[in-house]
């Protein structure tokens, strides 16, 4: 295992042994009756940006996400892949996993529910951390159905040179 880690310590391949090795284990995972997604990657609001900043807000990429469902929990963890463009139009890469609350909205014979919880992710972005894989763990709500749901998230200043930001992921079932 360590040689493995040691081949992909340079930056360029690194992003690949953070995407590629959960994917791996999800596909592992995948003999569970639970559901895989696939996540559309595509916006982002800029918060509090300087007058005259320009912001990339269309951050077009795609990823996975397997969900564990339990019908005795109202806990979902999951885990989750992805690549996108980011705010200034560079290929950014997080893996990683986390647990959602689940909220039935209505009645359930609609389906529409909100969730709420953590994820936890190693990312790899050009211009942040030297390029450098690094930890982050940030709120996320998916809101939606179990075929077709938004996941949002919340990124705070986390860089003085950075501005708040709310990141959208098209999140569709593959049912």
């Amino acid at each position: 295992m360590l040689s493995i880690l040691t081949k992909f310590r340079t930056p360029k391949r690194s992003w690949c042994f953070w995407l590629i090795c959960p994917v791996y284990f999800l596909g592992v995972a995948s003999a569970a009756d639970d559901s895989w997604s696939l996540l559309l990657n595509g916006k982002a609001f800029h918060l509090d940006s300087s007058p005259g900043a320009r912001y990339n807000e269309k951050n077009w990429g795609a990823g996975l996400q397997y969900d564990f469902r339990s019908a005795d929990s109202p806990w979902t963890p999951f885990l989750t892949a992805s690549g996108f463009l980011d705010s200034h139009n560079h290929p950014s890469y997080y893996a990683g996993g986390g647990s959602m609350r689940r909220f039935a909205v209505g009645d359930e014979a609609n389906g529409f529910h909100v969730d709420v919880g953590p994820v936890a992710f190693i990312m790899v972005r050009r211009g942040f951390k030297d390029g450098k894989p690094f930890f982050g763990m940030l709120p996320v709500l998916n809101a939606g159905t179990d075929r077709v749901s938004a996941n949002i998230t919340y990124i705070p200043r986390v860089d003085p040179k950075m501005v708040p930001i709310i990141f959208v992921q098209l999140k569709i079932g593959l049912h």
